[in-house]
């Protein structure tokens, strides 16, 4: 069951795969937080928060709680970088896959200031040799 929006965090995702044609279930993820396009990176790690697909293929909440993300997400001035990791090697090594090319799928992606308002989703679509990926709704 999908949250309420308003309990939704404001990054989410989730992945098909295309080989079957059903949801990736148990990809682990990782939703990292890279600061602005403005300000130069901090020498501290940036904050991240991670998660695993649900049988949906599915993320509805990260952990730390998304609360956090909210609070990272709505401080900052100007455009925000952000990327997700897909561990995609352990999900077709749990299916039994022995020939795949993408161990991993990161997709890096921009949050503009106007723009904070908005939910972002992104979808990846994921083969043993390709992936896709869009701003989803």
């Amino acid at each position: 069951m999908t949250p309420p929006t308003s309990l939704k965090p404001p990054i989410t995702c989730h992945v098909l795969d295309t080989t079957l044609g059903r949801p990736g279930a148990n990809i682990p993820v990782t939703l990292t937080y890279h600061g602005t396009t403005t300000s130069p990176s901090s020498t501290s790690p940036p904050p991240t928060f991670t998660a695993t697909t649900n049988a949906d293929g599915r993320i509805t909440s990260w952990t730390p709680q998304s609360t956090t993300l909210r609070e990272i997400f709505d401080a900052d001035a100007g455009t925000q970088k952000f990327s997700l990791r897909f561990d995609t090697a352990a999900y077709w090594e749990g299916r039994g896959v022995e020939d795949f090319f993408f161990g991993e799928v990161e997709v890096r992606f921009l949050v503009r200031e106007g723009a904070r308002g908005e939910h972002f989703h992104v979808p990846v679509l994921l083969g043993p040799f390709s992936y896709c990926t869009y701003r989803g709704s």
